[in-house]
């Protein structure tokens, strides 16, 4: 009987999720390890196919996919590796080639240390499928350990990331802290800055590609020395400017775990919801301020669009102004004309976006002209500059005393809520447990167990979805204070402006309400409230410390 020929394809495989033992998995000790018993057994080794740094519980391999090819094409027709594990950790799939791939296309498996050998028939061969379930959990149970791993590092607000966010780098010191980037931080700080002047994402990415500044792909390529093998542009795109500006990594926070696989086995990245995001604050020097951080955030919830007008000049205070009547946002208005001289003139205004929508009977025109509008809000600007510059803790302290007067009801109604709606869900549970023990102990039937059962449950998942909103609003209510006097540490460096920008504007303002104008004893009265950032609306505040240091006085 003439012996076979067998032409050998080896496979060495090797990634994190392996069990290491020293040298004698590596990818090399394998591979000699492989090639010394072909020439032992007097075969001919056609090819090797290594597979370093991929996971065995994925089959979608570049080795696997060319041995399984090759093999399809006769070009080999026995497959060598060091142990089942090598070859991979998914119990189904592996039995897929084992047991029909390789059968049907006459090509023989061995796995040398295993002593498994296909072409036997001495039944050696099946603790095979016990082996390879046997890796499956293997590599269940270290994926588990390694995302638990991780989970506790990012909770400790260790950086976990593969690349640091553009304008930080690793530090030398610890792989798993950041540092500013002197070279790119500048470039973010400047990206915030346009932002808060009410500058548009596209606009944004535009300036920095005419400028010719590298985007944060093309200069991570730039330097590691490589060229950048993404079948990209290489720009800014809006994107890219938005991600970075709604990254709180700038303020020194670290967020992580926005994402993850969809198990051990599939890799593919899945987004996750943002309660289960992993935020610890304060990990890092930041990079740009918070009030910074406020502004434009503030601009982002305004959805702020300055849609560009006939003569290319835009309003500084789009998106701030709205009806005091009926909230809709008041739209820009302007008009041309030509003074007696013959030089063009231009007026510029707001009127009710509602009103333009759908005319009187939406509601009224509530027009102010822009000239008009900017030395109001100046004016006022400089009033309550100076206030909190000549005494800053006790306007705060006045600011807080109005704002707790006015969110006293509802900080008790809330707090009240809070503690019955706990309460309540403990008790839940109880009912829950003991509604459970009287069913196994045959005391109510079945069709009361279930009736009972649906309506606690029902009620359990409201109480529980409720108490994280209350517990955000009794966090609201009792942050006056910081507000307070993170507001009037800003607004005292606006004791002499005598120009409003957009800059000073989105710092400053949340909202400008203006309300219909009305004609008294012959003047036209035209009612404007500014709302601040941080405390709103302070006008009873100051009048109460206008009063209260007149009355000192007298």
């Amino acid at each position: 009987m003439i012996e076979k020929t067998y032409n050998v394809g080896i496979y060495c495989r090797l990634s994190n999720d392996d069990e290491r033992d020293g040298e004698s998995v590596s990818i090399e000790n394998q591979k000699l390890l492989l090639q010394n018993h072909v020439r032992q057994m007097g075969w001919n080794e056609i090819d090797v196919y290594i597979d370093d740094g991929y996971s065995g519980t994925n089959f979608d391999r570049p080795g696997v996919r060319r041995l399984i090819e090759d093999a399809k094409a006769k070009r080999i027709n026995l497959i060598l590796v060091k142990d089942l594990s090598r070859f991979g950790r998914n119990y189904i799939e592996f039995g897929q080639y084992t047991d029909y791939l390789f059968p049907s296309i006459g090509c023989r498996f061995i796995a040398l240390n295993n002593g498994i050998d296909t072409m036997k028939g001495d039944g050696s061969n099946d603790v095979m499928c016990f082996l390879n379930l046997f890796n499956e959990f293997y590599s269940r149970d270290t994926s588990k350990k390694v995302k638990a791993v991780k989970k506790a590092c990012a909770q400790d607000g260790k950086f976990m990331g593969t690349y640091p966010a553009y304008g930080y780098k690793r530090d030398p010191q610890d792989k798993h802290h950041l540092i500013i980037d002197e070279e790119t931080a500048p470039i973010v700080r400047r990206i915030f800055a346009m932002r808060a002047s009410g500058i548009g994402f596209h606009s944004i990415a535009v300036a920095l590609n005419e400028e010719g500044i590298p985007s944060p792909g093309t200069l991570y390529y730039q330097r590691k020395g490589k060229s950048d093998p993404r079948n990209v542009n290489g720009k800014w795109a809006d994107q890219t400017v938005k991600k970075l500006i709604r990254s709180e990594v700038y303020i020194g926070n670290m967020v992580q775990g926005k994402t993850g696989t969809m198990s051990y086995k599939n890799r593919r990245l899945v987004e996750k919801p943002e309660e289960e995001w992993i935020r610890v604050e304060g990990t890092h020097e930041p990079i740009i301020t918070r009030e910074m951080w406020d502004t434009v955030v503030s601009i982002d919830q305004k959805k702020v669009r300055k849609s560009p007008t006939a003569d290319n000049i835009k309003s500084i205070f789009t998106g701030l102004v709205y009806c005091a009547d009926c909230g809709f946002k008041m739209r820009n208005h302007t008009e041309k004309f030509t003074y007696k001289d013959g030089t063009p003139g231009r007026y510029s205004s707001f009127i009710c976006g509602n009103y333009a929508r759908s005319g009187r009977g939406a509601c009224t025109i509530h027009t102010v002209y822009e000239n008009v509008l900017t030395q109001l809000v100046l004016m006022d600007i400089r009033e309550k500059a100076r206030y909190a510059d000549c005494d800053p803790e006790r306007v705060a302290q006045q600011i807080v005393r109005i704002k707790d007067r006015e969110a006293h009801s509802l900080l008790a109604s809330c707090e009240k809520e809070l503690r019955l709606s706990i309460a309540r869900l403990a008790e839940l549970e109880k009912l829950m447990q003991n509604l459970y023990e009287d069913k196994y102990n045959g005391t109510i039937p079945q069709t009361v167990f279930q009736t009972l059962m649906r309506k606690y449950e029902a009620e359990r998942v409201e109480k529980a979805e409720a108490i994280p909103e209350l517990e955000h609003k009794v966090k609201s209510n009792r942050e006056n204070r910081q507000d307070a006097t993170r507001w009037t540490h800003i607004i005292r460096r606006y004791t002499e402006i005598t120009e409003l920008d957009e800059t000073i504007l989105f710092e400053l303002v949340d909202r400008i309400e203006v309300g219909d104008t009305q004609v008294i004893n012959g003047q036209r009265i035209c009612d404007i409230k500014v709302y601040y950032r941080y405390v709103g609306n302070v006008d009873e505040a100051l009048a109460e410390e206008r009063q209260m240091r007149y009355d000192e006085a007298v």
